[in-house]
């Protein structure tokens, strides 16, 4: 399909855009609640989650079904930091067994962690540009009987 990813309707509402005409009636609703992390989180991706995972919460980003899209974030965020960090030891290019220089395996594993990483920043708001689509607000019970109307 080409064109924009559509909005979930949560998302809209933060940004203050939402249209009855234009909202989708079956759109699938997950409830918000406090998540642990994944017991396959471990090291710096089990960190993170507990430095970042409050941030997106208390924003109202997150709900319970994005448990495997925050813990991917995560395992993204480490092996980039491992990867990153070899770099930094043996710097980006290396000494080929035949003696030509050729670019680090680290490197490459690092800039595909870091663009994984960028993908799903973007999916919870945590860059400049896509914060500056989401409006963060408190959120609001839903009405039911006649305060719906």
């Amino acid at each position: 399909m080409a064109g924009r990813k559509p909005l979930p309707t949560n998302v809209k509402e933060l940004k203050g855009t939402v249209r009855k005409c234009r909202q989708n009636k079956a759109e699938p609703e997950y409830p918000r609640g406090l998540l642990e992390p994944p017991n396959h989180l471990t090291g710096v991706a089990l960190a993170h989650w507990h430095e970042i995972y409050p941030k997106l919460e208390k924003a109202g980003v997150v709900t319970t079904i994005d448990i495997v899209a925050l813990a991917a974030y995560c395992k993204a965020y480490q092996r980039w930091r491992e990867a990153t960090s070899e770099v930094d030891k043996y710097g980006a290019v290396i000494e080929s067994p035949s003696g030509y220089p050729i670019q680090s395996p680290y490197l490459a594993i690092a800039n595909k962690a870091f663009d994984q990483m960028l993908k799903l920043l973007t999916e919870f708001g945590m860059t400049p540009s896509s914060r500056t689509r989401v409006s963060a607000t408190k959120q609001q019970p839903k009405k039911t009987g006649f305060a719906a109307l």
